[in-house]
């Protein structure tokens, strides 16, 4: 959740801060702020809503600066307005500072510091430790560098915290715990972001900051120290993203441009990895826990969200493939639910952004406990990369648009690489089976492309059914997490209520919302479930409900039977979600761009949730 960019050098700050905001936007929109300091001077401009409404406020006001912070906020303390909005400052209006995360105690902190006399002026626990910093500052007469260390002592909860002092105008200060926190490296200036994308324009030497280290940046030096004071030795990385991945290449939407980009991402994905035409598969961040794997007593996959559909789909491959049991929990229930993980167990993590918090604290819970922990994630040197024992990036490049498409197929490739990759280790599927699958991954993305071919009509059907007031999803088998998933991304960009369900599943509940108006889109590719499939399209049809059907080339059953259909290319049918998904997509973003929605920014929704 939440953006952060900063800037310290010879460049004047708020342009470059303002860009950063808007590369941003993706993980928070409900209010955006920046505090700019010249000389000894601090200004704070903030503004409830997107960058464009703080890029109108600041019209004409003084800008001038080569320090800056901003920020743009996704709400947890305190509702969407100007003065929740950061930057908050400190009592005395010295200390301005932008935070990303939770303080879980802060209604403490702030009974102690009112107590000693401070006053509020926002409802958020970001004002609290900024005055609280102020007051360990005032009555230990230290630096604003030790009474942050002092403080982030003190606090309970996940942060990434940036700072700048009116009475040091040459330094920023940052610190990090749970939430993502980037240094860009340039010469006599350095950049602070949330993730990458504001810094690639400028530089591609990055340092990722760990849990618990505080930086102290000036415009020639990078000072790295753990919470103990210890000083630690940044390393620098390059960074592996190009500046065009990060734009809109002529799209209307970035949605629209990811769900156009995966025939190349899930190439990429499977690029190196693959090689059907001499029968092998390569996963190097697997080598060394492949016995742990074919050993495993079970696979436990963690995730959120979409990632946590993808999870499903692999259940489903890893078991008929490796034949070891498979459970996909949901990692917010997980964590808290005190699971019997142990020795033997492999945990397999899949974010896209490799930051979401409750997907961290599963994974240390359960390597506390003596798992295995593989991550499967979008984004090098994430936090989930860094905790896994081993395991394989997608490398889908970065992914703009808040509701996940093409991390979501670039997840499914290599998840079912790891499943095939195990059962080859194993034994447990035949030389016969292994290369047919082979060859059936190779050839998805030419099949993901000629499914693309079908946006114009795609299209026409939304805009039949974009005044729906609810859909319901239905699929069988690998398709039912596919269901699943067109039903959250319909959800995600047009807000009409949509669920999804197995099919067998409709006549214990959702049946009885079927009547003439509900459009019940059937994903019902050709596939060992397809006669019972074909039953459930007549159970829906003999309640007059509209069936949608996505459905298989040379299929000449279902097309007499449905009210629309989507056929997209045959594949087997472990394979087949990385097709059948993608007329979803489309059907999603189409009749969100209908109703008229920012498809990009969906409300109250964020990228990368690193808060709980």
């Amino acid at each position: 959740m939440c953006g952060i960019v900063a800037y310290i050098g010879h460049r004047e700050a708020y342009p470059v801060v303002l860009k950063g905001l808007k590369r941003l936007e993706y993980r928070g929109y409900d209010s955006t702020g920046v505090a700019l300091l010249n000389g000894g001077s601090l200004k704070v401009y903030k503004k409830k809503g997107k960058v464009a409404e703080l890029e109108d406020h600041v019209l004409g006001k003084e800008l001038k600066s080569h320090i800056a912070i901003g920020h743009t906020r996704w709400a947890t303390h305190g509702e969407p307005n100007d003065r929740n909005a950061h930057p908050q400052l400190s009592g005395d209006g010295k200390l301005a500072m932008v935070h990303n995360g939770i303080i879980e105690n802060y209604a403490q902190l702030k009974q102690e510091l009112l107590n000693k006399g401070h006053a509020f002026t926002s409802d958020t626990d970001t004002e609290v430790l900024v005055h609280f910093i102020q007051e360990i500052k005032s009555s230990n007469q230290c630096s604003t560098e030790e009474a942050v260390r002092i403080a982030l002592k003190r606090v309970v909860g996940a942060y990434v915290i940036v700072i700048v002092d009116e009475d040091d105008p040459s330094t920023l200060i940052a610190a990090r715990k749970g939430s993502p926190l980037v240094i860009g490296v340039g010469k006599g200036e350095h950049f602070l972001a949330s993730d990458a994308s504001p810094i690639v324009e400028y530089t591609k030497e990055v340092v990722y900051v760990n849990d618990y280290e505080i930086a102290i940046l000036r415009a020639d030096e990078l000072i790295l120290k753990n919470i103990a004071n210890e000083i630690q030795t940044p390393y620098i990385q390059k960074l592996d993203i190009e500046l065009a991945a990060i734009e809109k290449g002529g799209y209307d939407h970035f949605m629209l441009k990811e769900i156009f980009e995966q025939p190349q991402t899930i190439f990429d994905s499977l690029r190196g990895r693959l090689d059907a035409r001499n029968g092998q598969l390569t996963l190097g961040g697997l080598r060394e826990h492949l016995d742990m794997l074919t050993n495993a007593n079970r696979i436990i996959i963690v995730a959120c969200g979409t990632s946590w559909h993808a999870g499903l789909v692999a259940e489903y491959m890893i078991e008929e493939l490796c034949r070891i049991p498979v459970e996909v929990e949901y990692a917010s229930e997980f964590r808290y639910r005190n699971p019997v993980v142990g020795k033997g167990d492999v945990i397999i993590a899949v974010s896209q952004s490799g930051e979401t918090a409750d997907t961290l604290v599963a994974m240390e819970s359960a390597k506390e406990k003596g798992a295995i922990i593989l991550g499967v994630c979008n984004v090098v040197g994430s936090s989930i990369a860094r905790l896994s024992n081993g395991g394989v990036y997608t490398h889908a490049g970065p992914e703009i648009g808040v509701a996940s498409t093409k991390a979501f197929t670039a997840q499914l490739a290599v998840l079912a690489l790891i499943g095939l990759r195990i059962a080859q280790a194993k034994g447990t599927i035949t030389p016969q089976r292994f290369q047919h699958l082979l060859d059936e991954l190779e050839s998805v993305s030419e099949k993901v492309a000629a499914a693309l071919e079908l946006n114009d009509a795609v299209k026409k059907i939304a805009d039949k059914y974009k005044d729906a007031h609810d859909f319901l999803y239905l699929g069988r088998g690998y398709n039912f997490p596919i269901a699943l998933e067109g039903a959250l991304k319909l959800k995600e960009i047009s807000y009409i209520h949509a669920e999804g369900y197995p099919a067998a599943e409709m006549k214990h509940g959702p049946i009885a919302l079927v009547d003439e108006n509900l459009p019940v889109v059937f994903v019902a590719t050709k596939d060992s479930y397809y006669e019972k499939i074909v039953s459930n399209i007549q159970e829906i049809k003999a309640r007059k409900g509209k069936v949608i059907a996505v459905t298989t080339e040379g299929d000449q059953v279902i097309p007499g039977m449905a009210d629309d259909v989507i056929v997209v290319p045959e594949a087997d049918e472990l394979v087949a979600p990385l097709i059948s998904v993608i007329p979803l997509q489309l059907l999603a973003y189409h009749i969100g761009v209908a109703k008229g929605y920012d498809v990009d920014k969906p409300r109250n929704l964020a990228k990368s949730v690193t808060v709980e």
